[in-house]
């Protein structure tokens, strides 16, 4: 067990996150002290402790600790204290990987948006090579990963480039059902046979939500569209119709760089679904396989076949869809290395356009018995990660867009690779929070980017602000005019 005390609230997300890349399988405890002499006291497994004091901090910032003022050194209080945490994280994660002869991949960054970092230094004039050695020296980036996130902010870049990220905006919508729901997953998403009586009225909701979205962005056309889950595809073929009719008659899609659905499930996909989708300008889908190793689609419960999945992306190939992505997911329980070799082998059989990666979060991995095999995991997910980004480089796959989970295995991310012509952009948008994104459906997050930024609690400045649908979908159904209302109160000030 681990005892985290903090003097200050601020202090406690970065710390704990530190703490938990280097123990994942510890039991971590914290709270608050604000009468506690130091900033940080840590009591580590075997007796050793980490305590951080005030005038250490100081010292570390280059500040005299008998400053009269040392907040005016930062041009106020919470730059000060922002300072201070972010001089805590260096000296703990310094005394962490001492203690534990580790290091780990994403240093001392604890956010899910690490190429946000890298982003703004190429957009501020630095070449890739000084980007890369900023992340190097200020968090303790490594450098295969300072490189792999200066490449991808780069490319984010460029593809950024080619639409109006200030006044244009990307829609998404929801569908909340799967097939099943998989042992690992963290959506929010229901067994579609336990709401076969309650699809249409979801979809009744769904469609006025977006019909009202359709009226608040009036004489604008959204950018990419994105039809996501959940399972879009579990909809029956009249559902889907509906959906897409709903969508194509609300917005001007024609000179969209993008339209998604998201298919996933192999055994949702069937060809008259397809059929429809082929009859809307849907440009880009998902024939999701996770994996291609049929004892581990069983464990998981992902009811469908290997062979449903490679039935399923020929399927679609064969009706003309020629921008397929393909998921898969290093670390999954009892998977080995080989494991992912051969599912790779079969992959780049099928050749999809575009491959994205993710490493198994830890408190995922802990369901199925993994709690104990900390160090064989990072093991194994490390080579499942450089097989697969090998495999990608054969395919002519390049890496486009990067985000981490709290807790993922190994200190890892998730990496989408992609042809040059056939990223992913609204993945880049979701990533970034370049551009407003008009969400409807249940558990669905809009996020709007505000002209004049507003003044938050604490005197911070935003201009991003988020609205979230409920995720329960019957209280959506029945609360679907104050979801409309929330994005009514933000769109377009």
């Amino acid at each position: 067990m681990i005892r985290i005390s903090s003097k200050r609230n601020k202090y406690t997300y970065n710390v704990y996150h530190v703490v938990k890349a280097f123990f994942p399988n510890e039991e971590i405890i914290q709270k608050v002290d604000e009468k506690q002499d130091s900033l940080v006291h840590i009591e580590l497994p075997g007796g050793s402790c980490f305590s951080a004091a005030q005038g250490e901090m100081e010292r570390g910032l280059n500040i005299s600790c008998k400053a009269a003022d040392a907040a005016a050194a930062f041009s106020g209080e919470e730059a000060y204290q922002q300072a201070v945490k972010k001089e805590i994280t260096k000296q703990l994660y310094r005394y962490l990987s001492g203690a534990t002869e580790r290091s780990l991949a994403w240093g001392t960054l604890t956010g899910v948006r690490p190429t946000k970092l890298a982003m703004k230094k190429v957009e501020s004039g630095m070449t890739q090579e000084e980007t890369a050695r900023f992340l190097v020296d200020t968090y303790y980036v490594s450098a295969e990963k300072a490189r792999l996130a200066c490449e991808v902010a780069c490319r984010e870049n460029d593809l950024l480039s080619r639409l109006n990220c200030t006044d244009g905006f990307s829609l998404y919508a929801g569908i909340p059902f799967c097939p099943s729901v998989c042992s690992y997953c963290s959506f929010s998403s229901s067994p579609i046979g336990e709401w076969k009586d309650r699809v249409d009225a979801y979809l009744d909701a769904l469609i006025k939500e977006i019909r009202a979205i359709g009226r608040m962005a009036k004489g604008r056309k959204p950018d990419t569209v994105y039809i996501g889950g959940g399972t879009p595809t579990t909809l029956e073929p009249r559902q889907l119709e509906r959906l897409l009719n709903a969508i194509t008659e609300s917005f001007d899609v024609s000179n969209a760089l993008e339209f998604t659905v998201e298919a996933g499930r192999p055994d949702s996909i069937t060809e008259e679904k397809l059929s429809v989708l082929r009859a809307f300008p849907v440009s880009r889908i998902s024939v999701n396989p996770q994996t291609m190793q049929q004892k581990t689609l069983d464990l998981v419960g992902r009811r469908h076949t290997v062979e449903q999945t490679v039935a399923a992306f020929e399927m679609a190939r064969g009706l003309g869809f020629d921008n397929i992505n393909m998921d898969l997911i290093a670390g999954l329980p009892g998977e080995t290395i080989g494991d992912m070799q051969d599912t790779l082998r079969q992959i780049e059989a099928l050749h999809p356009d575009s491959l994205t990666v993710h490493a198994l979060a830890i408190k995922r991995a802990a369901r199925f018995g993994q709690e104990g095999r900390t160090a064989d995991l990072h093991a194994e997910i490390t080579g499942m990660v450089e097989e697969a980004y090998a495999s990608a480089r054969r395919m002519g796959l390049v890496p486009y867009y990067l985000y981490r989970q709290k807790n993922i295995a190994g200190n890892f991310e998730n990496v989408g690779y992609a042809e040059l012509d056939k990223a992913g952009i609204y993945n880049i948008l979701i990533m970034e929070e370049k551009q407003t994104i008009l969400a409807a459906g249940a558990g669905a997050s809009t996020k709007i980017l505000l002209k004049n930024p507003i003044i938050k609690d604490g005197g911070k400045e935003a201009n991003l602000v988020r609205t979230e649908n409920v995720k329960n979908i019957n209280e959506y159904i029945g609360r679907i005019d104050e979801m409309i209302e929330r994005k009514e109160e933000w769109v377009w000030r």
